[in-house]
């Protein structure tokens, strides 16, 4: 079958064409709104390109791109203190500090491409394997050389397609699950899913809603966003410093102006004692998906008040009272986020190295230094 698909490379929203959001009606995050924020509000150490693939003159996938250079990186996490944190770090500084990612790694699943079902999706995938080549290039001509080309987050399902799709060449790897939180039919509020809890983690709910006494949450608008912005960026750097790893840190303003752009689609809280801002969470309505998104607090209240627990119910119970079918909560913090109802779904990514002799032998070096998590699964249901 003959290859008519071509590709084009957006370096900016403006460009995009006018149908774009035709083929993005299922995904937000694929949407020109969203791919706005972060034009106007990228990690600093971040660069996106967008991606429309063409059947002859009509745009039958769009994809994006996020080039990451992680030597502008003050620190990759504070977290982990150990021998093996600072050969990871060492390696990524010397030979992967430069990293082309086709799909967006602020986020957890299947966010790089959408196709229509006009084209065939392994030559669909082929044309995208092509426009990573051709953004390498770009790079190279800005004297920036891409080390690692990075395709990620898909599921078992999805990768199938990758095999046909022209990545034999590629290491396929998986990473930290996605966890995701089914909403049951039976759920028409938050009390039926309360009802649904075994004893002791009913028992749970009621300990961290009593150890909440005295925070009250609140709906931010963009103005008690843009009033707080120092205090929301300190309760979320603290956060995030704190994490195993990092390839990137928020822009100081991405809340606000993901506020303005996506207006009610994107739901600020924050948690408050008296007038002081002590945390907040953020959520993304995507479909009949509700995306979480970042979060902060003040770790010093964050166990008395187990302020995180407390968000998740929170988030949990918003969604079940609207309607939604399912809560993405994303990598990190598994066995909390399984002990209030999410199910793991293992992801999985493809990579290639530019140097030939580290490509060898990636496998290995993947398995070495990818983190590690030990954690328990747990069901908070009746049997």
């Amino acid at each position: 079958m003959k290859n008519t698909l071509h590709f084009k490379i957006y370096p900016t929203t403006e460009l995009l064409p006018e149908n774009w959001n035709t083929l993005a009606v299922d995904n937000i995050f694929l949407s020109k709104k969203y791919l706005e924020v972060l034009e106007k509000s990228a990690p600093e150490n971040m660069t996106c390109h967008f991606i429309g693939i063409f059947k002859e003159d009509n745009l039958e996938g769009i994809a994006l791109s996020q080039f990451l250079d992680l030597n502008k990186l003050q620190s990759f996490g504070e977290r982990d203190k150990c021998l093996k944190t600072s050969v990871r770090n060492f390696i990524f500084k010397n030979f992967s500090s430069h990293v082309l990612f086709m799909g967006n790694n602020m986020l957890t699943g299947q966010n790089a491409f959408h196709f229509s079902d006009k084209i065939d999706k392994n030559l669909a995938l082929k044309s995208l394997k092509k426009a990573s080549e051709a953004l390498k290039e770009i790079f190279k001509n800005k004297g920036q050389k891409v080390h690692l080309v990075s395709f990620k987050d898909f599921d078992a399902e999805e990768i199938l397609d990758f095999k046909t799709g022209g990545f034999e060449d590629y290491f396929k790897f998986s990473t930290q699950p996605n966890m995701i939180f089914e909403i049951r039919e039976n759920w028409k509020t938050f009390d039926d899913y309360i009802l649904d809890l075994s004893k002791k983690y009913r028992d749970q709910f009621k300990r961290a809603r009593k150890k909440s006494e005295g925070i009250t949450k609140r709906k931010m608008t963009l103005e008690d966003i843009i009033n707080h912005e120092e205090t929301i960026y300190d309760l979320y750097f603290h956060v995030a410093k704190n994490a195993p790893f990092n390839t990137f840190f928020l822009a100081k303003n991405h809340f606000r102006v993901f506020k303005e752009l996506l207006g009610d689609d994107f739901l600020f809280y924050g948690y408050f004692i008296a007038e002081k801002l002590i945390g907040f969470n953020t959520l993304l309505k995507n479909g009949c998906s509700m995306d979480t998104y970042f979060l902060g607090y003040d770790e010093t209240l964050q166990k008395e008040k187990m302020l995180y627990l407390n968000m998740l119910y929170d988030m949990i119970a918003y969604s079940i009272n609207k309607g939604f079918e399912e809560i993405v909560f994303a990598r990190t913090a598994l066995e909390i986020k399984s002990s209030v109802g999410a199910k793991p779904v293992e992801m999985f990514g493809f990579m290639q190295h530019s140097n030939s002799l580290i490509n060898k032998k990636i496998d290995a070096i993947f398995d070495y230094l990818e983190p590690k998590t030990d954690w328990n699964e747990r069901n908070p249901f009746k049997e």
